[in-house]
């Protein structure tokens, strides 16, 4: 039974879990608030808090887990995709920790860990299955075949949609991080009220920069003619975006599932936190006849237990690095 101690470091969540044999004890994330101040993510700042969080939330994932570092048979950290800086921590982490206790390194794919998450707990979806992975900085539809056996078949040629939640957020004035607030408001609006353009790109990629472009003009319009425009109508507003954003996504998706013949249709990244996009898919899955799997909240943003998860069936092939690994911050899929 193979206990592995999983790192994740790589944006502003310094975080650490204990996966035992597939089942995950525990899963510590230690948020950085220092980054609201600068209206989002300062990477030399991320750095440097990661180094303050590191150890104290490796010691509390041992201790929920009620094992010692004595226990830990392989450490699984994220290689990259990510923050240079904040990659660089925990990577350093987890090869002093595998050095000091002679025990084997497993690298991981922030992305595919993303995807993984589907893993942790008891409902799995069945290959070969879809995965729409949307995060702050990906966009992407993932075949996926087996575990570490996975093809991107659409992905976005420009910005992300996490992105264009994180503008839209910026434009309309809200403190960070955006996201949720935007989540929150648009829950009490209508999301009819104002229509927003669907880009028309060709195959199964997205693209995001025009959206972001039309939604900055549309409030800079509005607001020329009435000064309290976003404040009269933000939850409209909200809606309205966050609708849009879901039905390029889900309109994509659709496609590649009719496209492939596949009924196992999953949701993962930070942006599946969004209530939006997960009634939307579950509401999709119903018309379709798909199964739909989204992960519980906590599984949805960047944690540790997604990388422990990964790290174990890593572990399984004996697929293990060396101590001359070094972080990547454009890590290939």
């Amino acid at each position: 039974m193979p206990v592995i101690l999983a790192i994740e470091s790589s944006c502003d969540e310094t975080s650490a879990a204990i996966c035992a044999d597939g089942k995950i004890l525990s899963n510590v994330i230690a948020n950085q608030t220092i980054h609201e101040a600068y209206g989002g993510v300062v990477p030399e700042l991320a750095s440097r808090v990661h180094q303050q969080n590191i150890v104290p939330a490796v010691q509390q994932a041992l201790f929920n887990a009620k094992v010692s570092k004595n226990d830990i048979d392989a450490v699984a950290f994220t290689r990259g995709p990510g923050l240079l800086g904040s990659l660089l921590v925990g990577v350093s982490f987890a090869k002093a920790f595998a050095l000091a206790k002679n025990i084997p390194l497993i690298e991981v794919n922030h992305m595919q860990a993303h995807v993984l998450a589907h893993f942790i707990g008891d409902q799995n979806p069945a290959f070969p299955f879809l995965c729409l992975t949307v995060s702050g900085g990906h966009t992407q539809i993932v075949l996926v075949n087996d575990y570490f056996d996975m093809e991107i078949v659409g992905q976005t040629l420009d910005d992300a949609a996490g992105e264009a939640m994180d503008k839209t957020s910026k434009i309309l004035g809200l403190p960070y991080p955006g996201g949720p607030l935007i989540d929150k408001y648009a829950r009490m609006g209508n999301p009819n009220a104002y229509a927003f353009p669907e880009p028309q790109i060709p195959g199964f990629d997205f693209s995001f920069s025009g959206l972001k472009t039309s939604i900055l003009y549309f409030i800079r319009d509005n607001v020329a003619k009435n000064p309290d425009f976003i404040a009269q109508n933000l939850n409209d507003i909200c809606a309205s975006v966050e609708s849009r954003i879901a039905s390029i996504l889900l309109n994509k998706l659709r496609k590649v599932a009719v496209q492939y013949g596949i009924k196992d249709v999953a949701l993962a990244g930070g942006v599946s936190a969004n209530t939006g996009l997960r009634l939307g898919l579950q509401e999709l899955g119903a018309q379709m006849g798909w199964r739909t799997f989204i992960p519980k909240m906590e599984y949805c943003t960047d944690n540790a237990a997604m990388i422990g998860i990964a790290g174990y069936y890593k572990y399984l092939k004996k697929d293990f690095v060396g101590q001359d690994v070094a972080p990547l911050a454009r890590m290939p899929f």
